[in-house]
């Protein structure tokens, strides 16, 4: 049988009834300016951090700092009912002091929508047994 002709159903992206149907909105509209002035300026406040950084303790000092927030941010629980909260990383990036929605906004996982986590199918994905995200998060 000819190789062309076969058809890969694992992994699929496009499969509505495992990850839900696929919304183009996300793909046509941009973002509102000022998320993205958000994010710009935030960049180039961790710049100049790094900057003050570099030229008060030394170039090893930034490398550190970056070490550890790469190895804080892999540490995750695995998929279940409790999330993973990131408490190293917000501590060592200075996050943990700051407010945002999320913390006077309502949760999102408290949402009617929210579909609850298949923690078989998201290890399955975390182990390299399945392919496909994690767990749809929202219907």
């Amino acid at each position: 049988m000819d190789s062309q002709k076969t058809i890969q159903l694992e992994g699929r992206r496009d499969d509505p009834l495992r990850y839900g149907i696929h919304g183009v909105k996300s793909d046509i509209i941009e973002p509102h300016p000022l998320e993205s002035a958000y994010h710009s300026s935030k960049a180039r406040q961790e710049e100049i951090k790094r900057k003050i950084l570099t030229n008060t303790y030394g170039a090893a000092f930034p490398m550190k700092l970056q070490l550890d927030r790469q190895i804080l941010s892999k540490f995750k629980r695995p998929p279940g009912a409790i999330p993973s909260s990131y408490l190293g990383l917000e501590a060592t990036t200075g996050t943990l002091d700051d407010i945002g929605f999320e913390d006077y906004l309502n949760d999102p996982r408290d949402s009617e929508s929210f579909r609850p986590i298949d923690m078989h199918h998201g290890m399955e994905v975390r182990l390299g047994l399945s392919k496909g995200p994690a767990h749809p998060t929202f219907m």
